[in-house]
């Protein structure tokens, strides 16, 4: 019996199943959003409420646009407002499922200028994904009908910087930071350089684009909605400084 990395942490410390067990829990996971899509449709039917009908590429354009005004300042947030409020008690209709970092300087809806109701976020520090954020993904994108995922990492991460610690000086941290940190570790490891250094940024940028990858590969849900091209997943980097969003779709 072979062993693959956990989509968590990345080690090889989990038994694979075999490709008749895979095919049940894909068959499973299937039946089960499209027993909830359902309800939930129903649901939102009786509330005049109904997914998005933007593609992947176009909510990936409506986030550039709006981080794009969003540095020069002439960015509109959307209403939120009494009006909003009663709207968005009927049902929720996001475009984009954001997987950030729990930094309070990295806020989703105003860094890309969006209103209540637009962006489905799950947040932690250093921006990783384990099986309650995977659970979070997987309902945005089977039940929400969110076409894009996006995975934000941001400059001067203290997350990725913890996770560095742990690298190149065998750091620990106190509580259960240690294990927070972990599933960063092999973004730090791949972001070393030939003579031995790692940047944080160049870290930051590989622990984004690690999680986006993996998310194409670990979950049947999101895989079923790639393979009907009505899903992209992408990684992006936050500057802290100027508020540009760089993005790295080819992960």
């Amino acid at each position: 019996m072979f062993e693959r990395p956990c989509l968590c942490c990345g080690n090889a410390s989990h038994p694979a199943k075999s490709q008749s067990r895979r095919g049940i829990l894909a068959s499973g996971i299937a039946a089960t959003f499209a027993a909830i899509g359902l309800n939930c449709s129903s649901a939102q039917a009786a509330q005049s409420t109904t997914q998005t009908s933007l593609t992947p590429d176009q909510a990936l354009a409506l986030l550039k646009t709006g981080n794009a005004e969003y540095q020069h300042g002439t960015h509109y947030i959307l209403a939120h407002g009494r009006q909003r409020r009663a709207e968005l008690a009927k049902g929720q209709a996001p475009f984009a499922v954001l997987v950030g970092c729990s930094d309070s300087r990295v806020s989703p809806e105003l860094l890309f200028g969006r209103g209540l109701g637009e962006l489905f976020i799950v947040r932690n520090a250093g921006n990783t994904v384990d099986t309650t954020a995977l659970g979070s993904i997987e309902y945005g994108v089977g039940v929400l009908g969110c076409p894009l995922v996006v995975v934000l990492g941001h400059e001067g991460c203290g997350a990725v910087a913890a996770a560095m610690q742990v690298v190149e000086r065998d750091g620990t941290f106190p509580g259960v930071i240690g294990e927070l940190v972990q599933p960063i570790v092999p973004a730090v490891l791949a972001a070393r350089r030939e003579d031995g250094k790692i940047s944080l940024d160049d870290a930051v940028v590989a622990n984004a684009r690690r999680v986006a990858r993996r998310l194409h590969t670990q979950s049947p849900v999101l895989q079923a909605a790639i393979s009907q091209q009505r899903l992209k997943i992408v990684a992006a980097r936050y500057d802290l400084d100027d508020g540009d969003v760089k993005w790295f779709e080819d992960v």
